[in-house]
C-alpha cells in the first residue's frame, strides 16, 4: 500500500479496508527504521490513523498541518512523498526527525519545542483571512502541550468566529513520562470519573422502574444525563476559550475519524477535536514501556528489546542522576525541579526515592525557573533546576528577573549542552553561554569528566550564587578519586608545553589533548588547559600563561559568536596582550543540521584533525603535520 502513495491525494482512491492495511504497513515501516536508527517511536505509532484521516480529508500542503513539537510526524513524512528516504530518518544528510520546511512543502514550520503549534496556527489563520484565502488550518496538539504557558496564552486569543480552523488534541495521557498537573485532570474527567458514571446509571435505572411513565421519563433522564456530563467533561474548559468542543473519539477508528473530520471541515467557528490514542500502538513492549520507548535507541526487531550499548562507559547525565541522588541521601534540604525531563535527565531513581523532593512541573520551563526561585528564597532549601540547555533559552527572562536579580542560589544543571546529534537544529544546546554570561551574579562552569561534574555539584551550594553547570549527553570517564571542592574562577593546567595554548571547554579537553598529540608530530609542544569556569574566568592563570605563549586556541561546542571564545577574546584585549594571536573554534553562525556527533564535529571543523591543520595554517613555517595528515587521508 505505501508504495502506491506518492502524494496525500492518493489516499482518496483507497477503501477503508485498504487504509487499515496502510496503517499497519506504516507502523511496520516505522518500527523497522527505528530499530536501526532509533528515534521517537511511541508517539509516531500512536498517531498513524489520525494522520491518515487528516490527509484523506484535507488537501496538504494547501491546507496546513502544524504539528506541536513535531516528533510525531513520521507517518506524515511517509504519506508526503518521503517514504523512499525513510530508512535514513535522523541520519546524516537524510530525513529530519522533526518537521523541516526545506525538506518538504508539507512541513510549514521548524518545530522541536512544545507549545508552539496553536500560536503559529492562529497567526497563519489571521494572515489567511486578511488575504481572503480559504485554506484549512489544523494544529495538532499533544495533551502535554496544554501544560505550556504559550498554549494557554494562545487559547486566550482564539477568535470566536474563526472559520476552517480545527485544533486536534491528540490525547494519550503522556508527554515523555506520565503527564503531571491539573490540566490532565480536566481531560480525564469524562472518561475516568466513576462517581459521575455511577450517578448516570442509577438515574437511568430509577426512571425506568417507575410504572407507566418509565419510558417517557427515561427520555427526559437521558437529557438530564447529558447535562450532568457537562459538569465533568472537558467541553466547558475549551468552550470558554471560544472553541467548539467535539469528542473524545477513538483515534484509531478510521471510519469515525474520517466522518468526523468531514463533518467539521467547513465549520465557521473554531473547533477542538479531542482524540484518544494509545502511545506505542502496534508494539506491545512499547505500549507497556511508553517512557523508555518514547525516544528509543536501536532495538531487536523480533523481541523489541534494546540492543546493548557498544561500550560500557557511563554518560554525564547518568553520573548526574546517581550523584545528585547520593547527595540527597546525605542532605534532606536538596530539592530537584524538572520541566518534564525526569527520564532524560536520569532522575527516575530520585523520583522513586524522594517523590516530594523531585518536582516535575510539566513542560513549563519558565515556571520551573521562577518556581525554583520561589523555593530558593526561603534560604533553607538547596534547589537544583535540571533543564536541557536547548530548553533553558525558553526561560531567559525568568532567570534574569526571578533568580539572578533576586540573587537566589539556584543551581541550574544544564543537560544536553552540546550538538544534539540526530535531533538536529531545534535541539542543539549551544546558545546558553551567550545569555547566561550577561546575567549579573551568575556562575557558569563546565566539567571535562564525570569526576569533575561530581566535584562541581558538591561545591555549587557553597558558592551561594545563581550557578549553571553545563554538560553533554556523551560518554565520559569517572575515575575513583577523592572529590575536592572547586572554587569559582579556578582553571586547571592538564599538561604543560610552550608556544601554543590549547583551551578546551568541558568535554573538548579531550579534543585539545588529541590536537596536542598531532601538533607534537610537527614539533609543537602545546599546553592544554581546562578553564572549568566560564564565568568567572581564571584571570591569574591566563595572565600567567599568555606571558609564555604566542598563540591561544579556544575549543568549545557552543556558538562561536557568543561563547567562551568571545569571553576569552575580551579578556585578552582588556589585559593588553597585543602580541598574542587567538584562534576560536566553535559552532559557526549557521543552524547545524542532524547526524551523528562525530559526523557533525567533522562538518563544522571541531574534530582534532581539522583544528590541528588550521593551527598549522597560522604557522606556515611548520609543514610536517599538514603533510602527515594528508598522507593519513
Amino acid at each position: 500500500m505505501l508504495s502506491r502513495i506518492t502524494q496525500p491525494s492518493d489516499l482518496r482512491d483507497l477503501s477503508i479496508s485498504d487504509l487499515t492495511l496502510l496503517a499497519e504497513e506504516i507502523r511496520q515501516r516505522i518500527i523497522q527504521a527505528l530499530s536501526v536508527n532509533g528515534g521517537h517511536l511511541t508517539s509516531n505509532l500512536g498517531i498513524v490513523e489520525l494522520t491518515i484521516a487528516l490527509h484523506r480529508v484535507f488537501d496538504s500542503p494547501n491546507d496546513q498541518f502544524i504539528f506541536d513539537v513535531s516528533h510525531q510526524c513520521y507517518p506524515h513524512k511517509l504519506l508526503t512523498g518521503r517514504a523512499p528516504l525513510f530508512s535514513k530518518i535522523r541520519q546524516y544528510k537524510g530525513l529530519c526527525g522533526f518537521s523541516h520546511p526545506k525538506e518538504s512543502p508539507h512541513d510549514h514550520f521548524y518545530s522541536g519545542h512544545a507549545g508552539t503549534a496553536l500560536s503559529l496556527a492562529l497567526g497563519s489563520a489571521k494572515s489567511r483571512d486578511l488575504n481572503h484565502d480559504s485554506q484549512h488550518i489544523i494544529p495538532i496538539l499533544g495533551d502535554a502541550s496544554l501544560t505550556c504557558g504559550l498554549t494557554l496564552e494562545a487559547l486566550n486569543n482564539v477568535p470566536k468566529n474563526l472559520p476552517r480552523f480545527i485544533a486536534v488534541l491528540n490525547d494519550n495521557a503522556r508527554s515523555i513520562s506520565e503527564n503531571v498537573g491539573n490540566i490532565k485532570n480536566i481531560l480525564s474527567r469524562l472518561l475516568n470519573n466513576p462517581t459521575s458514571n455511577r450517578i448516570y446509571r442509577e438515574i437511568e435505572e430509577f426512571l425506568t422502574k417507575i410504572p407507566a411513565c418509565g419510558p417517557a421519563l427515561e427520555k427526559i433522564g437521558r437529557k438530564m444525563t447529558e447535562s450532568m456530563k457537562n459538569l465533568v467533561s472537558p467541553a466547558p474548559f475549551f468552550e470558554e476559550f471560544g472553541l467548539s468542543y467535539v469528542g473524545p473519539i477513538d483515534g484509531h477508528d478510521l471510519p469515525k475519524l474520517i466522518a468526523t473530520l468531514e463533518a467539521l471541515k467547513n465549520c465557521e467557528r473554531p473547533v477542538l477535536l479531542h482524540v484518544m490514542t494509545v502511545k506505542g500502538k502496534g508494539m506491545p513492549i512499547a505500549i507497556a514501556n511508553p517512557t523508555s520507548y518514547h525516544g528509543a535507541r536501536p532495538f531487536d526487531l523480533c523481541s523489541g528489546k534494546f540492543l546493548p550499548s557498544p561500550t560500557h562507559q557511563t554518560t554525564f547525565p547518568k553520573i548526574f542522576g546517581r550523584h545528585i541522588l547520593s547527595m540527597a541521601e546525605q542532605d534532606d534540604d536538596i530539592v530537584v525541579i524538572t520541566p518534564a525531563m525526569a527520564a532524560g535527565s536520569c532522575l527516575d531513581d530520585f523520583t522513586l526515592r524522594y517523590p516530594d523532593r523531585c518536582i516535575d512541573v510539566g513542560i513549563a520551563e519558565g515556571h520551573a525557573v521562577t518556581f525554583a526561585g520561589g523555593m530558593a528564597s526561603r534560604k533553607n532549601k538547596k534547589i537544583v533546576a535540571c533543564i536541557y540547555a536547548t530548553f533553558i533559552q525558553r526561560a531567559l527572562d525568568n532567570i534574569f528577573h526571578d533568580v539572578c536579580m533576586q540573587e537566589l542560589p539556584v543551581v541550574f544543571a544544564l543537560d544536553r549542552a552540546f550538538i544534539s546529534g540526530p535531533d538536529g537544529s531545534t535541539h542543539h544546546g549551544i546558545y546558553d553561554i551567550a545569555f547566561l554570561n550577561a546575567m549579573p551574579h551568575m556562575i557558569i562552569a563546565q566539567p571535562r569528566s564525570g569526576h569533575v561534574l561530581k566535584e562541581l555539584l558538591n561545591s555549587a551550594f557553597s558558592w551561594n550564587k545563581p550557578s549553571a553547570i553545563r554538560y553533554p549527553n556523551l560518554e565520559t570517564d569517572e575515575p575513583d578519586l577523592p572529590l575536592q571542592l572547586r572554587e569559582p574562577g579556578q582553571g586547571e593546567v592538564l599538561i604543560e608545553g610552550r608556544t601554543v595554548l590549547l583551551i578546551g571547554l568541558g568535554h573538548h579537553c579531550s579534543t585539545a589533548l588529541r590536537v596536542r598529540e598531532l601538533l607534537l608530530l610537527a614539533g609543537i609542544e602545546a599546553t592544554v588547559v581546562d578553564p572549568v569556569f566560564i564565568k568567572p574566568l581564571d584571570f591569574a592563570l591566563f595572565n600567567q600563561l599568555l606571558s609564555s605563549h604566542s598563540l591561544a586556541v579556544t575549543i568549545e561546542e557552543h556558538a562561536v559568536n557568543a561563547g567562551f571564545g568571545m569571553i576569552f577574546n575580551s579578556f585578552v584585549m582588556q589585559n593588553g596582550w597585543k602580541e598574542v594571536e587567538v584562534l576560536n573554534f566553535g559552532v559557526p553562525d549557521v543552524f547545524v543540521q542532524f547526524g551523528s556527533h562525530t559526523e557533525l564535529m567533522k562538518e563544522i571543523g571541531l574534530d582534532a584533525e581539522s583544528i590541528a591543520s588550521r593551527i598549522l595554517q597560522d604557522f606556515p613555517h611548520e609543514k610536517n603535520l599538514a603533510e602527515h595528515l594528508v598522507v593519513r587521508g
